[in-house]
């Protein structure tokens, strides 16, 4: 039971039982996320008896004192900025996007500007407050060199209604992508949780639900066999961080240009990241009950290497 609270200081104690700590801070605490947790607990914010505990996973018992610190968390300064934007659909309650690649969604430690966010208050100035001060209207995310659609609230109402079509999988997301090899089979679907890597904090890997990774499912269906690569249609049930790059990799089908989970040359085209493009987003809109599909077209870079991975395909016949 909750016994105290001083500012950001939560005192809790463990009353019965024995359970791993994030699960259990997580009945405990509503208001923050299991995944807020566990970065509080791998920051070294969360006390057992008066001894950090840097482990998830670590076992808390009856008569345990356990204190969660959550630091005071100073809004970022997000100014607009007149960046263009590639419009796939808009109206009062949301706006869909083609994200270009090189573009961070959301301003953080090392990208203070330049972000989808900064150009989205240039063109929608109410948008401020919508979702929370960092990320105004973000209901998903696209990687930094991930290109495609993308859809951001212009309301609470809609943001709320948006971000449940997610977490109830109604909202269908489409990738492409380009790999490397060719699988033995046309069709498939990976179900392997992902987390954070235990050795190098910016990768993602295969990590089980009893060390802390997340449910993370994947359909993908062939397109279009090109020699040595593939060109591949990835439909996410979830939306886990690097999930189709992770999980492409687990297939020993690495995404092309991947400067994260994948090597090798860029076959002549100067890819600024991996071939990866958010070809379609289908959802419910939030007003009208209406179904909303925005194609996305691909990039020039991806056109491009798809046009050289045919060419070389046709001459081999």
């Amino acid at each position: 039971m909750k016994e105290q609270i001083l500012e950001n200081v939560i005192e809790l104690h463990v009353e019965q039982g024995t359970e791993r700590l994030d699960r259990w801070l997580s009945s405990q605490l509503a208001d923050l996320s299991r995944s807020r947790l566990q970065k509080l607990i791998d920051q070294g914010q969360v006390q057992i008896n008066g001894q950090v505990c840097g482990e998830k996973q670590h076992k808390i018992h009856q008569g345990d004192r356990v204190v969660v610190t959550i630091p005071v968390v100073q809004p970022l300064l997000v100014e607009a900025e007149n960046i263009p934007l590639d419009i796939l659909y808009e109206d009062s309650s949301l706006i869909i996007l083609n994200k270009p690649a090189g573009m961070v969604v959301h301003p953080s430690a090392g990208h203070a500007d330049g972000t989808l966010v900064n150009a989205l208050l240039a063109h929608c100035p109410d948008l401020t407050g919508i979702g929370g001060v960092e990320r105004p209207g973000i209901v998903h995310r696209l990687d930094k060199d991930t290109t495609g659609a993308i859809v951001v609230a212009k309301t609470d109402q809609a943001f709320q209604h948006l971000q449940a079509q997610l977490k109830a999988k109604t909202a269908q997301r489409v990738y492409w992508g380009i790999v490397y090899g060719t699988p033995k089979t046309d069709t498939g679907t990976v179900d392997l949780p992902i987390g954070r890597c235990p050795y190098d904090r910016q990768r993602m890997a295969i990590i089980s639900v009893e060390k802390g990774g997340r449910e993370a499912v994947t359909h993908w269906q062939i397109l279009e066999r090109l020699g040595n690569y593939t060109l591949m249609e990835f439909r996410l049930e979830t939306g886990r961080t690097h999930q189709i790059r992770v999980h492409s990799k687990q297939l020993g089908l690495p995404i092309v240009g991947d400067p994260v989970y994948s090597s090798g040359h860029s076959l002549g085209v100067n890819l600024s990241g991996q071939a990866l493009h958010a070809h379609q987003l289908s959802l419910i809109h939030p007003v009208t009950g209406e179904l909303i599909s925005a194609i996305a077209p691909l990039p020039e870079n991806f056109e491009k290497l798809l046009m050289i991975l045919q060419k070389r395909k046709n001459a081999c016949f």
